[in-house]
C-alpha cells in the first residue's frame, strides 16, 4: 500500500491545519503534525492553546472549527510545531451553572486528561509561581524507548510476595548511600535492586506514581514551621503521566524513560513492579478546590454530583469519579491499557476500590461495568488486579468484592485477626482462617487462597515496630490536634509508650515482630511486607504520615545494621517461603487425604498432637501441611509444622511425626535469640527431641521434616 502524506486544509494566523483524528484521544504524532482529539458532551467551543516550555503566556490559541467537531468530540491536527519546546492546554465554553453541574469558564487553560507528561512540578518541592495561569502543562511524549527483549514477568499470583514502597521515602534519607542526584527517585530504586533481590521479594508495589501536585493543601507545621505537603500522592492531577518530581531527570522531561528502566532493570532481575492507582477522586477537589482538568471540560460527565450540584464525597477527599459512566470507565480502561504496554507494568492495586462498584448516585451495584471491563480486557488480561475493597463512604466488601474471577484483594480480617491474636485478644479460630488463606471469605465463591493479600502493615497505620511499640496513636506532627488517622490499631505496646531502654521490653518488641513475619510468611495468599519492617523502621508512632516530607516518612538505612537481626529473620523466612510451594497453595485445602499420602493436606494440632483447643480463650495453635499435598499434589515438598504460642508462659508442644524417615528440622524459633531465631534454606539443625518442642512465652516456631 502506498503512504498517502497528510496535507494541511485550514489555516489559523500561520498555523496550518487539518480536521483531526477522533481516536486516539489526547495528543498523538501524525506526519508532519501532531494530533490533538478531546471531549466534551457539554462545551460549546474548544481552543487550543499552545506554550514554549515554562513560558507564562501561550504564543498562540487555535479555536477549533465547527467542522472539526464529530459528536462530542473536539479533534485537529496542527503542523510545523516544535515538539521539544512544547507544552498545550485547552479553553472550554459553555454553561456556568452550580446547580446543573457546569463549571465551564473559558479563562482558565485545561490539562489534557490524556497527557502523557505534565510539566509544572518538574523538581520535588520546588515552590511553584502561583499566579502561573497554567500550572499542570500537558507536554508531547516520544515513544522510543529501547524496552530490548524486556515483558511483564507474570509470576502466578501464589508465588508473589510483594513489598510495598513510596519512591521518595525508600532512598531519601542521607543513609541511604546512593548518588545524591538519585536520592527519593525511581533512578534510586534502580541502585537498590541488589538490596531487593538479596530480602527475597518478587514483586515492589509503588505508593502512587502518577503526577500530582505535592503542594495541593501544603501548610506550615504548627510546631515547626516545615511545610507540610500532599506527601503520598493519593490525588491525581494527570493518570497518564509518571511524577516528575520521582525522577532524576524530572528537570529535563526524562521521567518516561526513568521509569520505564527502571521496570527494564527490575524485570532483569525477576521483580514485578505493581501501581498503586488512584482512581476514585482527582486533585481537584470539593467545590472550593481547583479547576486543573476535568471540571472545566465536563463536570457533569466526570464526577458524581447530588441534584444541587454538590460533589458526592465517598473518598473522603472532596469529590468521586462518576467510574461507571462509559466515558469515564473509557478513560480508566485507556489508561490502565497504556501503562500495561508501554510501561509493562505488572499489575495494579486499586486505591479505595469499591468506589469503582458504585452508580451515579452512590449505590453500589451487583455488577459493575468498570470492575467487569477490567477483569475481562484482553490487553489487561495477565495484570494483578488488587483491590482496596472498601471506601471512605462506608462500603465495606472484603470477601464480597465483585471479583470476576480476577481481582484480588487487600484483607484486611487478615491484617486485624493477626493482630489481635498477637496481642492476646484474638481467636484460634479466626487467626486458622486466616492461616488458610481465608477460605471462610473465598471458598464459597470459588476464589483461590491468592485472592488474599495478606498483610499486617501497610502505608496506612502502625509499621510493625510502632505496632509492638504504642497502644496509642500520636499524630501531633500532622498538625490535625491528632484527629486523623485509625485509632482502631489492635496494638500492644510491650509495657511502655514509646521508645525504651528497658532491656525486656525491646526484646519482646523484637520478639514480636519476629512472630508476625514468621506468621505472614506460612499463611496461604500472598503476603506484603510494608517498605521498613524488615529493619525496624518506626514513624514514632504516627499512624497516618500522609504530609511529612522529612525522617517520619524517610527510611533510614542505618538500621540495617542496627536492626540487622530482624533484617536477618526476615529474609530467612522469605526464602523459607520461596523454597516450599505447599506454603503457596493453589486452591483451598480439603482438611483430608486426597492423594493418598496417609496425611490430610492440613492437619491441626495443639500442646497434644492432633488435638488442637479451639476454646474462645486459647492461646495455642498449631498445624502441619502435607507436602505431597503441596499446589494441589502436583509437586512434591517437605512437611512443614507451625506451631505459635501467644501465651504469657512457655508451653511444651507434642508433635505429630512426619513419615519415615524423615525428621524435624528447625527453621525458626522466635523464643531463641539471633542468630538461632531462623536458618538459611538447607542450614536447619536436626530438632534434639522429635517427640516435642518447648515454644517459648508469645513464640513461633516453624519446622520442616527431612
Amino acid at each position: 500500500m502506498q503512504r498517502i502524506d497528510i496535507h494541511p486544509t485550514h489555516t489559523h494566523e500561520k498555523y496550518k491545519l487539518r480536521r483531526g483524528n477522533p481516536y486516539p484521544f489526547g495528543a498523538s504524532f501524525v506526519p508532519g503534525g501532531v494530533n490533538f482529539s478531546i471531549f466534551s458532551s457539554h462545551a460549546t467551543s474548544c481552543t487550543l492553546v499552545l506554550f514554549e516550555k515554562h513560558a507564562p503566556q501561550p504564543f498562540a490559541e487555535i479555536p477549533f472549527p465547527d467542522e472539526f467537531r464529530i459528536g462530542n468530540v473536539y479533534s485537529m491536527m496542527v503542523f510545523d510545531l516544535d515538539y521539544d519546546n512544547l507544552e498545550y492546554g485547552y479553553r472550554m465554553d459553555g454553561a456556568n451553572n452550580f446547580r446543573e453541574g457546569h463549571w465551564f469558564d473559558k479563562s482558565k487553560v485545561l490539562l489534557d486528561p490524556y497527557a502523557k507528561i505534565i510539566g509544572g512540578r518538574d523538581v520535588w518541592g520546588v515552590t511553584p509561581d502561583w499566579d502561573d495561569i497554567y500550572h499542570h502543562r500537558a507536554r508531547l511524549a516520544f515513544d522510543d524507548f529501547d524496552w530490548e527483549d524486556d515483558r511483564p514477568l507474570e509470576i502466578p499470583p501464589e508465588d508473589q510476595i510483594i513489598y510495598e514502597m513510596h519512591v521518595r521515602s525508600f532512598t531519601k534519607h542521607a543513609s541511604s548511600g546512593i548518588k545524591e542526584s538519585h536520592k527519593g527517585t525511581f533512578a534510586g530504586i534502580i541502585d537498590k535492586i541488589p538490596y531487593l533481590k538479596e530480602l527475597g521479594v518478587t514483586s515492589i508495589e509503588l505508593m502512587p506514581v502518577f503526577e500530582f501536585d505535592e503542594f495541593e493543601n501544603s501548610r506550615p507545621n504548627p510546631e515547626t514551621g516545615e511545610t507540610l505537603y500532599n506527601y503520598w500522592g493519593y490525588s491525581t492531577v494527570g493518570f497518564f503521566a509518571p511524577k516528575a518530581g520521582y525522577a532524576a531527570t524530572g528537570k529535563f522531561g526524562m521521567q518516561v524513560d526513568e521509569l520505564k528502566n527502571l521496570v527494564k532493570q527490575l524485570h532483569k532481575n525477576g521483580i514485578e513492579i505493581i501501581l498503586d492507582v488512584v482512581f476514585n477522586h482527582t486533585a481537584e477537589g470539593n467545590e472550593k478546590g481547583p479547576t486543573i482538568s476535568f471540571r472545566g471540560i465536563d463536570n457533569k460527565t466526570y464526577y458524581m454530583l447530588t441534584p444541587e450540584g454538590y460533589y458526592f464525597n465517598f473518598s473522603g477527599c472532596g469529590n468521586t469519579l462518576n467510574c461507571n459512566n462509559p466515558i469515564v470507565r473509557g478513560i480508566v480502561l485507556d489508561c490502565l491499557r497504556y501503562w500495561a504496554s508501554e510501561y509493562h507494568i505488572d499489575g495494579f492495586r486499586f486505591d479505595l476500590a469499591s468506589i469503582l462498584g458504585r452508580d451515579p448516585w452512590g449505590a453500589p451495584l451487583a455488577n459493575p461495568p468498570l470492575l467487569e471491563s477490567l477483569a475481562f480486557d484482553p490487553i489487561l488480561a495477565k495484570c494483578k488486579l488488587i483491590a482496596e475493597a472498601w471506601d471512605a463512604g462506608g462500603l465495606y466488601q472484603v470477601g464480597s468484592f465483585p471479583a470476576y474471577g480476577r481481582w484480588g484483594e487487600w484483607n484486611g480480617k487478615y491484617r486485624d485477626g493477626v493482630r489481635k491474636f498477637l496481642k492476646g485478644d484474638g481467636t484460634v479460630g479466626e487467626l486458622a482462617q486466616r492461616l488458610q488463606g481465608s477460605p471462610d471469605l473465598y471458598a464459597p465463591a470459588g476464589r483461590a487462597p491468592a485472592t488474599s493479600i495478606n498483610f499486617i502493615t501497610a502505608h496506612d497505620g502502625f509499621t510493625l515496630m510502632d505496632m509492638v511499640s504504642y497502644n496509642y496513636k500520636h499524630n501531633e506532627a500532622n498538625g490535625e490536634n491528632n484527629n486523623d488517622g485509625s485509632n482502631d490499631n489492635d496494638s500492644w505496646n510491650c509495657g511502655w509508650e514509646g521508645a525504651t531502654d528497658d532491656e525486656g521490653i525491646n526484646a519482646l518488641r523484637r520478639k514480636q515482630i519476629k512472630n508476625a513475619i514468621a506468621i505472614l510468611m506460612v499463611s496461604q495468599g500472598v503476603p506484603m511486607l510494608l517498605m521498613g519492617d524488615e529493619m525496624g523502621r518506626t514513624k514514632h508512632g504516627n499512624n497516618n504520615t500522609y504530609c511529612h516530607d522529612n525522617e517520619l516518612n524517610w527510611l533510614n538505612w542505618d538500621l540495617l545494621k542496627q536492626n540487622n537481626d530482624l533484617f536477618q529473620f526476615t529474609k530467612n523466612c522469605i526464602g523459607f517461603r520461596n523454597a516450599h510451594p505447599v506454603l503457596r497453595n493453589t486452591w483451598h485445602f480439603h482438611n483430608l487425604d486426597y492423594v493418598g499420602s496417609g496425611y490430610p493436606d492440613i492437619s491441626w494440632h495443639g500442646v497434644k498432637a492432633w488435638y488442637a483447643d479451639w476454646s474462645p480463650l486459647s492461646k495455642t495453635i498449631a498445624f502441619m501441611l502435607c507436602g505431597k499435598h503441596a499446589k494441589g499434589g502436583t509437586v512434591q515438598d517437605n512437611y512443614v509444622y507451625v506451631a505459635i504460642n501467644a501465651h504469657w508462659e512457655a508451653l511444651w508442644f507434642d508433635l505429630p511425626q512426619p513419615p519415615a524417615p524423615t525428621k524435624w528440622y528447625l527453621s525458626v524459633n522466635t523464643g531463641m535469640p539471633s542468630p538461632n531465631d531462623s536458618y538459611t534454606v538447607g542450614g536447619e539443625p536436626l530438632l534434639d527431641n522429635q517427640q516435642g518442642v518447648l515454644v517459648g512465652d508469645r513464640s513461633t516456631i516453624i519446622l520442616v521434616a527431612k
